[in-house]
Order: structure tokens, then C-alpha cells, then sequence
């Protein structure tokens, strides 16, 4: 199975297979397993072993590989050729708006305007339906403009955020 990996804006391509694993150009011998009941895994790469912690967070994945955070978006063969005969760009350069994906009402704004944000980084949290749902940052960004602030009710594609990126700030 074919996927494509965004890490801090580069993109590459992993082929996974039995037992081996290609990036890019290189292939690697792997062996991952599970740890019931948690997000936890031990990979052996090459004959070296890791402790790997990874959990799906909205459209991204957050791993942390040996102490080693990181915030990586995974797309399969498929989205990728869909995104690209739609004309969606992915993962952006950190230019973007945060759009309220359902109805509820703003918890908290973990942001100010003119902050730098980071993948992964929580901007606001929204309550619905008795759920708290929190909005991150998928790119290094500039806080531009917040349009809510803690207890706003909001709409299903309200604007909350905009992001700049950071070669505009």
C-alpha cells in the first residue's frame, strides 16, 4: 500500500509491505506491534527497536518516536489522486482559515493574535453536543485574527481563525 506523508511541510512517499517498509528511495525491514488497550507500539527498524505512541488527531497523526514529537498528515494513493484532480492543495504553508466544523460553542480560544503556532498546536475548543472538540494547527503559522472569543455560539462554518503564514509575518 502506497501513502503520502507531510512532516513540517515536506512530503514523501511510503510504500509499506510485508515486513518492509520504502521512503523514497530507501527500504527498511520493520516489524510494528501493538500494545493492547493502548496507543502505544514497539517498532523494530532495521534491527534497532522503538517505542512509537501514535493517535489520530482529526485529519493528522501524532507521534512521538523515541521522545521525538511530530504532527504528520498520512494520505493513502487514492486521496492524493483525488486532491489532485480537484485541484485541493493539502496541507497548506500554514495560510488558512479555521471554520467552525460543526455547531457549538466556544470553550476556550487558546491563541492571541500575533502568536506563532506550531503543528499539532491547540487554537480553540469548541463544545458540541456535550463533546469538546479542539481545533490545532496544521502548519507553522501566524495568528492573524481571531473572530471568537469564550462563549460565542458558532455555526457549522463560521470563520473562528485566520492563519498567515509564516514567510508573511
Amino acid at each position: 500500500m502506497r501513502y503520502f506523508v507531510t512532516i513540517r511541510g515536506k512530503t514523501v512517499s511510503v510504500e509499506v509491505g510485508t515486513g518492509e517498509v520504502r521512503v523514497g528511495d530507501e527500504t527498511v525491514s520493520v516489524d510494528l506491534a501493538g500494545i493492547r488497550g493502548t496507543d502505544m507500539s514497539t517498532l523494530l527498524m532495521d534491527g534497532t527497536s522503538y517505542r512509537v505512541v501514535a493517535r489520530r488527531d482529526g485529519g493528522c497523526w501524532v507521534v512521538d518516536v523515541g521522545g521525538c514529537h511530530e504532527v504528520a498528515e498520512v494520505i493513502d494513493e487514492r486521496t492524493a489522486v483525488i486532491r489532485e484532480m480537484t485541484g485541493d492543495p493539502g496541507p497548506s504553508n500554514g495560510a488558512r482559515t479555521i471554520r467552525a466544523p460543526m455547531p457549538g460553542l466556544v470553550v476556550r480560544v487558546e491563541v492571541d493574535e500575533a502568536d506563532r503556532v506550531e503543528p499539532g498546536q491547540g487554537l480553540v475548543i469548541i463544545e458540541a453536543m456535550k463533546m469538546e472538540n479542539e481545533l490545532r494547527a496544521e502548519a507553522s503559522a501566524w495568528v492573524e485574527r481571531i473572530h471568537v472569543s469564550r462563549g460565542d455560539a458558532v455555526e457549522k462554518g463560521q470563520l473562528l481563525i485566520d492563519l498567515a503564514p509564516l514567510s508573511d509575518a
